[in-house]
């Protein structure tokens, strides 16, 4: 990857290219992979290569991802990988107008309902996963009562741990310690509310 940085979306653009639902699966399917060609990646979405490579592409137009080194004696075929290490889009930057205010909307909708769709799908499969991961998934909700301050300190503190536990977990798989290791997702949601 070009850089091990989160990179933080603020230009209408971007935030538009990233905001498309194939784009988004795509997008999250080569953090997992590391690093696929739009063949494998078609397989995986369950559609076209030639759409997916078209939106590849249109993801490579905004820095999103970039190509790869090749895996493989095929010179024919294109990898991407990831252009940073994850990214962030925040509401302060998407403000200043109503048409930006709903682009960022649009996108927070499309990853709660692509997140809820991941985790709906766990549920359905959950018990081919077997007692182990059955046991060791996490489903919580706690109602607190904080200010914005320190809902902002607390979401630290949580990333932070997260942070943890992804670095330690990448140095053991890069050390051999493969078995039993799976993705996890992990969704975190703090948010005010009134009855």
């Amino acid at each position: 990857m070009a850089s091990k940085e989160n990179r933080r979306i603020t230009d209408m653009g971007t935030l538009k290219a990233i905001a498309h639902p194939l784009r988004m699966q795509l997008f999250r399917a080569l953090f997992v992979a590391g690093s696929a060609t739009a063949s494998q990646l078609a397989e995986r979405v369950d559609e076209a290569p030639s759409l997916v490579s078209y939106h590849l592409r249109k993801l490579a137009e905004h820095g999103l991802i970039e190509e790869a080194e090749p895996r493989s004696g095929d010179g024919r075929e294109r990898w991407w990988q990831p252009a940073s290490d994850g990214v962030t889009v925040r509401d302060e930057d998407f403000r200043g107008a109503p048409e930006k205010a709903a682009a960022h909307t649009a996108f927070s909708r499309l990853l709660v309902d692509q997140r809820a769709d991941l985790y709906r799908r766990f549920l359905d499969e959950r018990h081919a996963w077997g007692p182990e991961w059955s046991t060791a998934t996490a489903d919580s909700e706690s109602t607190l009562r904080l200010t914005a301050a320190e809902l902002a300190a607390l979401n630290e503190e949580l990333l932070t741990v997260v942070r943890k536990y992804d670095a330690k977990g990448r140095e053991d798989e890069a050390a051999g310690d493969t078995e039993g290791r799976e993705n996890v997702a992990l969704h975190l949601y703090g948010f005010p509310f009134r009855v």
